[in-house]
């Protein structure tokens, strides 16, 4: 059979705007708390800024630089239709995010929480607030008068600005004037909850419509009769570019990346669709935006992710989080290191706690035995615990070297502030391999046991961030396995050193054997179904692009393997297509949790193979990053992870079909069947495995 691509792959930007849609549909969903409902809205916004920031700029980058109707072989789009394509999409969204949000508010207000703005206040309530600005806001407050001689400085693309247009009339003409002011919310909270004077009610306001208030307060020395002021922002080009100065550090280098940031070229504007036509094109001129950048008209108000941080008003109203289970073989103020001398420790958070972990480096970093301690750092918390562990472990004598990935998206400049914390320490500090990124999740412990070295490892998917191990779901391996031990010291040489050659023989590692690897467990799957032996493939992965792994899948169901994926974000493979993958079923779920874990499954003839790894199956994973995964040997953890992936399997609440035919439709119960949210029951699950055990 000839796999014709265009016919059979998603576009990989089309699929990741159908997976925020998603996002969106629960912000949309009745059965969500009504406040977790606004922070979905929240977070919707908030995707939507980096897919700007990210994606749409790097489609910019290309389109600029190919000719019109010039298509790669088996892109659905050329860059151009593309950019098109996603404008189109990005304004239906936007239409619902506006219907959505404004479909929230009223159910709000039947629960007594009302977002008024400056015009629906009481008397008392103006002379609070205007106390209030007076106060807190207006020292903070920068205005910009506009003309068309005035050049604007640099407006950033994380922040919020409000144009403003004064109206003056005399007896010969209409006058106007033009200003701009940031908003600012980085400083100050977005949303003020006013003095509770009927209890029935909460009155919360945007800081947006304080500062329109207080308007005449700012702009007293201008005579006018009316005076308003219109919401925008901007997203830029978050990518950073590197000289090649070779007797520059990489530390150098993106310090010097970084200042450049905020001047990356506008790629989207976002404005209030009624905004008078003189004050938007006066403000399309000063930014310089083109004729091919998204302009989108919106509502009222923008940088609604900053509803993720909704004042927390009444706890019924919110979601209830889910309070982690500890693992029955790990006790408190009890050692990890001979728990996992004994058994491999499998952990899946935020089901499970993260103390664990911190607990097993902080131990390390106390036990006088341990004289090593090796670890990869992409993404860590604010105040980190990880980051404390380490240094602590440095001061108590230990041999401590840390890999900190600079280039990780967004978080360039707190990692250069660890690296700098760190070596201060005197722990040594590593920063990737050239044209590549460190993803993997990664530790290795050497302690002295008697006279020989015993060691320790943990690979997991997700990062050593107490904050994120709250919201996002993944996996994490202890083991004491020697063989695996023996991989993990290699890679760390490799780091340290990356022209050293290295084979690992249990652990996958990109971008070296990760892919031929999975490959040819593939290929053993159509074999064995090819012999009409039993062949399955269990996936779950955040992201499904690579072509070559996806043709492969494809190759593989139309051979007889029965394969079931649980994708959270784009898929760029098309299940359930006649002829093409007809074996192949694939769903996503999105609930309170971001699903976040990566894990494969193959039948491998009745002896399955079971793999955790960091690493999703994107070109980029598997061939541009240092990523890691590990087989699981330990046949309890095996069925551990089983159960874990069919009981996702089974939703039929949280769960999405990603077949062409119906996209983002939820998965529908049948007949009789029980409901069933696979979160819920994760969490029920871990902890009747903690109760049975104690």
């Amino acid at each position: 059979m000839v796999i014709k691509a265009k016919s059979i792959l998603n576009n990989r930007e089309i699929s990741w705007l159908a997976f925020n849609e998603r996002v969106l549909q629960e912000a949309m969903d009745p059965s969500v708390p009504l406040i977790q409902r606004l922070r979905f809205v929240g977070i919707f916004s908030n995707n939507q800024d980096e897919f700007f920031r990210v994606r749409v700029a790097s489609v910019k980058r290309i389109a600029a630089l190919t000719p019109p109707n010039k298509k790669k072989s088996g892109e659905i789009y050329t860059p151009q239709e593309l950019l098109r394509e996603i404008q189109n999409r990005v304004l239906i969204l936007q239409q619902k995010t506006e219907h959505t949000y404004q479909h929230i508010l009223s159910e709000m207000e039947r629960e007594g929480i009302v977002v008024v703005n400056e015009k629906e206040l009481s008397e008392s309530d103006v002379e609070w607030l205007q106390k209030y600005f007076s106060i807190h806001i207006r020292s903070k407050l920068i205005p910009l008068m506009l003309n068309k001689r005035t050049k604007l400085p640099l407006l950033q693309d994380d922040s919020l600005y409000l144009g403003i247009r004064m109206t003056h009339t005399t007896k010969e003409r209409i006058a106007f004037k033009y200003a701009i002011i940031e908003i600012p919310s980085k400083t100050i909270p977005r949303f003020i909850v006013l003095p509770q004077t009927d209890k029935s009610n909460t009155q919360i306001i945007f800081i947006d419509d304080v500062i329109r208030l207080c308007l005449d307060r700012i702009f007293f020395m201008f005579e006018f009769e009316k005076i308003e002021a219109f919401a925008f922002k901007i997203s830029r080009d978050a990518e950073l570019d590197f000289d090649d100065d070779l007797s520059k550090s990489l530390m150098e280098k993106m310090k010097e990346s970084l200042k450049k940031r905020p001047y990356g070229r506008p790629i989207r504007l976002v404005y209030d669709a009624c905004t008078p036509h003189d004050l938007h094109w006066l403000i399309i001129q000063k930014l310089g935006i083109k004729a091919d950048d998204n302009v989108i008209p919106g509502g009222r108000y923008h940088n609604l992710k900053d509803l993720m941080g909704f004042p927390h008003i009444n706890p019924k109203l919110e979601d209830i989080a889910y309070q982690p289970h500890y693992h029955p073989e790990l006790k408190l103020y009890s050692s990890i290191l001979k728990v996992i001398k004994k058994k491999d420790i499998f952990l899946n958070y935020p089901y499970q706690t993260f103390t664990h972990f911190v607990d097993f480096l902080i131990e390390s970093a106390m036990d006088p035995h341990v004289q090593e301690i090796y670890i990869t750092l992409y993404w860590v918390a604010n105040n980190s615990q990880v980051i404390n562990a380490l240094a602590n472990a440095a001061r108590n004598g230990k041999k401590v070297t840390v890999m900190i990935e600079l280039q990780a998206r967004f978080d360039e400049k707190a990692n250069i502030h660890w690296s700098t914390l760190l070596q201060n320490e005197n722990v040594k500090v590593l920063h990737g391999v050239e044209g590549m990124k460190v993803h993997s999740k990664i530790v290795l412990v050497k302690r002295m046991e008697g006279k020989k070295i015993k060691n320790y490892t943990y690979i997991g998917t997700g990062n050593f961030n107490e904050s994120t191990a709250k919201l996002y779901t993944d996996f994490g391996l202890f083991t004491a396995h020697e063989g695996i031990a023996e991989d993990m010291e290699k890679i760390f040489a490799f780091l340290e050193n990356p022209h050293l050659h290295f084979e690992c023989r249990h652990l996958l590692v990109s971008p070296y054997q990760m892919r031929q690897k999975f490959e040819s467990y593939i290929e053993k799957e159509i074999e064995n179904a090819k012999e009409g032996k039993e062949a399955y493939i269990l996936l779950k992965v955040n992201s499904l692009v690579d072509t070559s792994m996806i043709k492969l899948l494809y190759k593989a169901g139309n051979a007889g393997v029965k394969i079931r994926l649980i994708v959270r974000g784009i898929c760029c493979l098309q299940p359930g297509v006649p002829g093409v993958s007809e074996n192949i079923q694939a769903i996503s779920i999105v609930d309170k949790l971001l699903e976040h874990a990566r894990m494969a499954v193959f039948c491998n003839g009745g002896k399955a193979r079971y793999i955790i790894m960091s690493a999703d199956w994107m070109s980029r994973n598997l061939d541009r990053r240092v990523e890691v995964g590990t087989p699981v040997y330990d046949r309890n953890v095996q069925k551990v992870i089983r159960n874990v992936f069919e009981i996702q399997w089974k939703d039929n609440i949280k769960a999405r079909y990603l077949s062409p035919y119906k996209l983002n439709d939820y998965v529908i119960r049948q007949g009789n069947e029980p409901i069933f949210r696979s979160q819920a029951e994760l969490y029920r699950y871990f902890g009747e495995l903690t109760t049975t055990d104690e």
